[in-house]
């Protein structure tokens, strides 16, 4: 038995923040179904590296989802949303503010005819405020929260991650809020409106940022892989040209790094008692753990420091995720069967619970491939399907 096999949800959200709070639902069992244009289909089919034309984000991005093409731009398509509405448990999107208002989908009458809906809205600034209609993505919110402000060398620009960073980020905590709000209709009975705004979510990872400057007047500033709350913390090249980074954010492992290296002199100094104390002498001590480094290899750098308990580990590309062993044990990536790629590989669900685990039950579908099973479960006879796949309704 999976943990969320009782409920039902719809994916009605584009690209990454929403599909990926339904995405991470499906993987417990929940019954996804995912609306698409009949026409268009959801952007991300058409992001990132592809196989014959079938794009592989969308493999993992629809994972456990059955895809319904229906236009609610139309009337016909509206209807079919209210009847999901009614039975089901959650619907997630991500239209601008107003949008479901002028569909006449308006969250308040969804809620009347299913009192128990959870109406999960996300956006990039959320459903009020003065940017709230403005188009909203995961980019805008990493250079709005500071995010790429404080990241990159400290004489380089401003850096932007390369990756949806703020969508990854908001659709982990949207799918919180869902639980939450199904935790809740436990007690009430109810259903209610979850906004999120994806430019708040990245905000909560960055550290007490605001916090500090409100007390301190701190800005925070750029400084590479460096840390600005700990030192030693860095990349740190070896004798045979590999990459490791290392950690010192426990004051014991920061003792044992130093005494490693050769520094024992370094845990005497009065600063070193702290991670704010050890930043003030960042060069002394990257210099000290860079020249010791700097004369092994990568796998010695790796033995002693385990052998010393210190926190180490090598710079990885995918080649060498692929062939790690600590992967494998975890089963992180698994191989699926495809309808249309004969399978492919996935990761795995993020984490393993020991009585409910999830599974992928099967990647991304073709656009369209479930919608006639969709509409005959909402009572639908198969003349209508037809009609309305005639009048494009559907696909």
């Amino acid at each position: 038995m999976t943990s969320l096999a009782d409920l039902r949800v719809i994916d009605a959200a584009t690209l990454f923040a929403g599909p990926s709070a339904a995405m991470m639902l499906g993987d417990f069992g929940a019954d996804v179904i995912k609306i698409e244009h009949p026409r268009r289909g959801d952007p991300s089919r058409g992001h990132g590296a592809s196989v014959d034309g079938v794009g592989l984000w969308w493999k993992t991005l629809a994972r456990n989802k059955r895809t319904a093409a229906v236009d609610l731009s139309r009337t016909e398509g509206q209807e079919i949303l209210r009847r999901l509405a009614e039975r089901s448990d959650v619907l997630i999107e991500n239209f601008r503010p107003g949008t479901l208002e002028r569909w006449n989908l308006a969250p308040e009458d969804l809620l009347e005819l299913n009192p128990r809906l959870i109406v999960a809205r996300m956006t990039g600034f959320g459903q009020f405020g003065p940017m709230a209609k403005q188009p909203g993505f995961g980019t805008l919110a990493e250079a709005m929260s500071g995010f790429a402000a404080m990241t990159g060398q400290p004489d380089g620009p401003p850096t932007l991650p390369p990756l949806a960073l703020a969508d990854g980020i908001a659709g982990l905590a949207m799918s919180y809020a869902i639980m939450v709000a199904l935790r809740a209709r436990e007690r009430s009975g109810r259903g209610q409106v979850i906004d999120l705004a994806i430019i708040e979510p990245i905000l909560g990872i960055l550290g007490p940022q605001m916090t500090a400057y409100k007390a301190l007047g701190v800005v925070p500033r750029r400084t590479g892989n460096r840390s600005s709350s700990n030192a030693p913390r860095n990349t740190y090249r070896t004798r045979d040209g590999r990459w490791l980074a290392i950690s010192t954010s426990a004051q014991p492992v920061a003792e044992r790094v130093v005494t490693l290296v050769g520094r024992p002199d370094l845990v005497e100094q009065p600063w070193f008692a702290s991670g704010s104390g050890r930043v003030q002498h960042v060069d002394e001590l990257d210099e000290a753990v860079a020249s010791w480094i700097a004369e092994r290899d990568a796998d010695e750098v790796i033995a002693r420091f385990e052998e010393a308990q210190a926190a180490v580990a090598p710079i990885y590309d995918v080649s060498d995720i692929a062939e790690d062993p600590q992967y494998a044990a975890l089963e992180t990536f698994v191989e699926v069967p495809d309808e249309e790629l004969g399978s492919v590989t996935l990761q795995n669900v993020l984490f393993r619970l020991s009585d409910t685990p999830g599974e992928i039950r099967w990647p991304g579908r073709r656009l369209g491939r479930d919608t006639d099973e969709v509409l005959a479960e909402l009572d639908y006879t198969g003349e209508a399907i037809a009609a309305l796949r005639e009048e494009g309704v559907i696909a």
